[in-house]
């Protein structure tokens, strides 16, 4: 499967275990239900709302018991749902795309691509970021406000 679109998985299944936590889940919940019965081929979003409230049941438990583990084997959970939805359904990258950016809207239409770097040569002497987009920085290396 190609990069881009796991990282995308990734990312859907982070924003939608996050969103779980918020005010605006119901919302959320319904968007990401007709996705998934859109992109599965079923009129069911009814079960998949439940799947969805199940996990956010979850969630709730595991952050009120402070389990960190247990809201990222829900990720975890989400994450491989949203990969082979995406492997099976290559076109439905935009739309999810266009879901996150809704659900998230902070992210800004920000691509989610991959980055490698590379550090050789013995010692390092100074700061490394690994980042795909860095903002709040001008060129001339100050901080903007």
């Amino acid at each position: 499967m190609d990069a881009e679109l796991t990282a995308l998985a990734a990312a859907g299944a982070t924003t939608l275990v996050q969103q779980m936590a918020t005010d605006g889940w119901a919302q959320a919940r319904r968007r990401v239900a007709a996705f998934l019965a859109r992109r599965r081929g079923t009129a069911d979003e009814e079960a998949i709302e439940g799947e969805l409230e199940a996990s956010r049941a979850e969630v709730t438990a595991a952050q009120e018991a402070g389990e960190a583990g247990e809201v990222e084997d829900v990720t975890a959970a989400w994450r491989v749902r949203l990969r082979r939805l995406l492997r099976d359904d290559p076109e439905a990258a935009a739309e999810l795309c266009s879901l996150l950016d809704e659900l998230e809207p902070e992210r800004g239409g920000v691509t989610v691509r991959e980055v490698h770097n590379t550090i050789s040569g013995g010692e390092l002497h100074g700061t490394v970021i690994q980042a795909g987009v860095i903002s709040g920085f001008r060129d001339d290396g100050s901080r903007s406000r």
